[in-house]
């Protein structure tokens, strides 16, 4: 697997709109887009910080998993994940990480934030980091 670089470094919040005046106003960061991802049931929010994302990730529910990653800890949140872009593609990534022995979340690439193509590995064979793989679709 060819990682080029971090694509996004996910924080989970109780609300974007509480949380965004502490990156825009004390960090001096600008938010760039706000989105609502149905299938993951939550609604995130992108900065940048040089060539790195923040992508801030809002509950929409409570059955989502940000809502229980939240809820797990201490209702505060926190960092939930980190991305890295692939430039081999997902697809060969998974199968790369599967046959080394990691365990998987995903099975296959799926759309995530920004059209991105996305799949997460588990923090159980990650050195406890919850970890997503990312590709621009072609």
């Amino acid at each position: 697997m060819k990682i080029s670089r971090i694509e996004h470094i996910g924080i989970a919040v109780k609300s974007i709109e509480e949380s965004l005046p502490y990156f825009e106003n004390v960090l001096g960061l600008k938010c760039y887009n706000i989105e609502t991802v149905e299938d993951q049931k939550v609604r995130t929010a992108f900065l940048k910080v040089g060539e790195v994302k923040l992508e801030l990730l809002e509950p929409t529910c409570p059955e989502s998993t940000i809502a229980k990653f939240i809820e797990n800890n201490g209702g505060k949140g926190g960092m939930h994940h980190m991305a890295f872009n692939v430039e081999d593609g997902v697809a060969n990534a998974l199968a790369e990480v599967e046959a080394a022995g990691l365990r998987l979340i995903d099975k296959a690439p799926r759309k995530g934030a920004e059209c991105l193509n996305i799949a997460f590995l588990h923090p159980k064979s990650t050195a406890a980091v919850l970890t997503e793989l990312c590709e621009q679709p072609k």
